[in-house]
């Protein structure tokens, strides 16, 4: 199976570092810096959180509105009502990500993950799609695992090569991949398709729910098709990122190893 190119992260695994103060969020954004999460105090209204606030807009960044408790759990210095996260990966767009799987005559393999937050599942996951040739991970701008040094250890450097995307609504990614004659099939239990049934052998994006209630009612609406791995035991679901692997690798194994 060809696989794209891949190369558009930082070399090293990076740990994910705090910047607080609502001046040092500003400029950090400005510069360029990836921001995994944004925690801005509720209730502030002065010139300089609402400078914040419209820089993050700008930028297209997702805003926690958090109470100032959890901030000061966070850190006992002097935050101003404002800490980001910087992310350990450079975020890819997916419209490049799609347009040169084609350009290159290769079918986009993608994997969407709604709302994976555990660190580790996410890691664990990150790694057996590098491992499988998957083009590309999308994740919610909310909701979703942080990337930092846990996460890239997890995915042992996976995600130092594999493209992350990151979307503000799952929903609509879910048309627009559909618009880009890609089939999306959601994981989920509550379908009588065992997941063998399927035809992964074209372009393909396979979509998997948290642990606590899986894929939400509103994108298996939106899926092409559902897909169910069967429980033989008495344990009533499997660990999301095993779930995710054995669907992967049908698809590798329909697709054929190249």
């Amino acid at each position: 199976m060809e696989r794209t190119f891949r190369g558009n992260f930082r070399k090293k695994p990076q740990t994910a570092d705090m910047i607080f103060g609502t001046r040092a969020v500003i400029e950090a954004i400005r510069a360029g810096k990836e921001i995994d999460r944004l925690y801005i105090q509720k209730g502030l209204n002065n010139e300089l959180t609402k400078e914040l606030v419209d820089t993050a807009i700008e930028f297209r960044l997702p805003i926690s509105k958090v109470p100032v408790e959890k901030l000061n759990r966070i850190t006992r210095k002097n935050h101003q009502g404002a800490i980001a996260y910087l992310s350990a990966v450079t975020y890819q767009s997916l419209d490049n990500i799609i347009s040169e799987c084609y350009a290159k005559g290769k079918d986009p393999f993608i994997l969407m993950l709604d709302r994976v937050t555990d660190v580790r599942n996410f890691g664990a996951i990150c790694r057996t799609a590098e491992c499988a040739g998957v083009d590309a991970i999308v994740i919610p701008s909310k909701g979703a695992a942080q990337i930092n040094a846990d996460a890239v250890k997890t995915s042992a450097g996976a995600l130092n090569i594999i493209p992350v995307t990151r979307q503000d609504y799952l929903k609509d990614t879910i048309t627009y991949l559909q618009e880009s004659g890609i089939k999306v099939v959601a994981a989920t239990e509550k379908t009588d398709q065992i997941y063998t049934e399927l035809d992964y052998n074209q372009p393909i994006a396979i979509l998997m729910g948290s642990e606590e209630d899986g894929v939400s009612p509103e994108y298996l609406k939106r899926a092409d098709e559902k897909a169910k791995i069967p429980i033989l035991g008495k344990i009533e679901s499997l660990n999301v990122s095993v779930a995710a692997g054995v669907i992967i690798y049908e698809a590798v194994r329909q697709k054929g190893i190249k």
